[in-house]
């Protein structure tokens, strides 16, 4: 007890004095991002679009992936008309090798990959009696891997330079588990905690790994979301807190904030007041905070008809989730290239 007492206090001064140390710069000076090379996967729609409209207002040249052909050529042409040099390349981030190729495409194109945003990720709403083994392998390859093998893929390069900036949209899901998205959430914990440690063992070759924690967003993501058991029931509910303006942001908002932490080299950003508050009471509070969410979960649609079979949001619409209260997630949607 001793021991551990004798040296708590000199790391903690010595925390606080890099974190002081860190603020400072970040207030000093911002890095230029005029004529850099950013990927960004899962670029096509909701906030992966978004960042890369900040990203080519900022001068940047953009490489974005999909899985969609007809969704990357929209997201090309709006991102050309903003005076953009866009690359667009079909691929699967859980897929190792389609991530090599992208990457290989993008230096041939652009030359040196600066900036690398990883985005992509998928959703699956429902209880935890509906979700397959399928959910949380498909959750880990696209959100964890697909985190993983983009950030190895461009490491050599960036480490020969000292040089590179990486960011990672992870999400509250990955600091605390929410019910009825648990093969999200497992996947955005082991995202948070990659990139958490990547951040760590970077530093000292001049890349800095940027954390991003959205809460809820209006992204117009949650109509390509998937929905199990009563999936009319859980598109509401998640449809209503995704897409009302007290409690999520907006899209274009989360973006620019984004952007402003790629150039204060930031370690993490936690993008609303309610992903913040819920984010420190787990971390005090940890037994009560998820108590809290087995009460939340009572009142959770209950085991449903449709089974383990999955219903888009687009095809679980309800009177109400079509109605002008979900009015700003619609046009989000629309804006989104949803």
């Amino acid at each position: 007890m001793g021991i551990t007492r004798g040296w708590m206090l000199p790391v903690s001064l010595v925390g606080l004095g890099v974190l002081g140390a860190s603020r400072l710069r970040r207030r000093q000076q911002l890095i230029e991002l005029r004529g850099k090379t950013a990927v960004v996967t899962g670029g096509s729609r909701g906030l992966g679009l978004a960042i890369a409209r900040e990203l080519a207002g900022e001068g940047c040249r953009l490489s974005i992936c999909a899985r969609d052909a007809a969704e990357l050529e929209r997201a090309q042409a709006d991102l050309e008309s903003r005076g953009a040099q866009v690359l667009t390349t079909v691929c699967d981030v859980s897929d190792q090798k389609q991530v090599e190729q992208l990457m290989a495409a993008t230096s041939q194109r652009f030359g040196q990959i600066d900036i690398l945003i990883n985005n992509a990720g998928v959703i699956t709403v429902g209880p935890l009696e509906h979700q397959s083994l399928q959910d949380f392998r498909e959750a880990l390859d696209v959100m964890f891997w697909g985190t993983v093998y983009p950030t190895l893929a461009v490491l050599p390069e960036m480490r020969a330079r000292h040089s590179g900036e990486i960011v990672n949209i992870t999400s509250i899901g990955g600091k605390v588990s929410v019910p009825h998205l648990l093969p999200y959430s497992s996947a955005k914990f082991a995202a948070v905690g990659f990139s958490e440690g990547a951040h760590a063992e970077l530093a000292q070759d001049g890349i800095n790994v940027l954390t991003v924690v959205p809460g809820l967003m209006r992204t117009g993501s949650h109509l390509n979301a998937r929905f199990k058991g009563q999936h009319r029931q859980e598109f509401t509910w998640f449809s209503l807190g995704a897409t009302l303006p007290v409690s999520s942001m907006s899209a274009e908002d989360a973006a620019r904030r984004i952007v402003h932490g790629i150039k204060a080299r930031q370690a993490e950003l936690i993008l609303t007041w309610q992903a913040n508050l819920v984010a420190r009471v787990h971390g005090v509070l940890p037994g009560s905070s998820t108590q809290v969410l087995g009460l939340v979960n009572r009142v959770l649609p209950a085991r449903g008809d449709s089974g383990s079979t999955s219903v888009t949001g687009w095809d679980s619409q309800t009177p109400l989730t079509a109605s002008p209260v979900e009015g700003m997630g619609q046009a989000a949607a629309q804006r989104l290239n949803q």
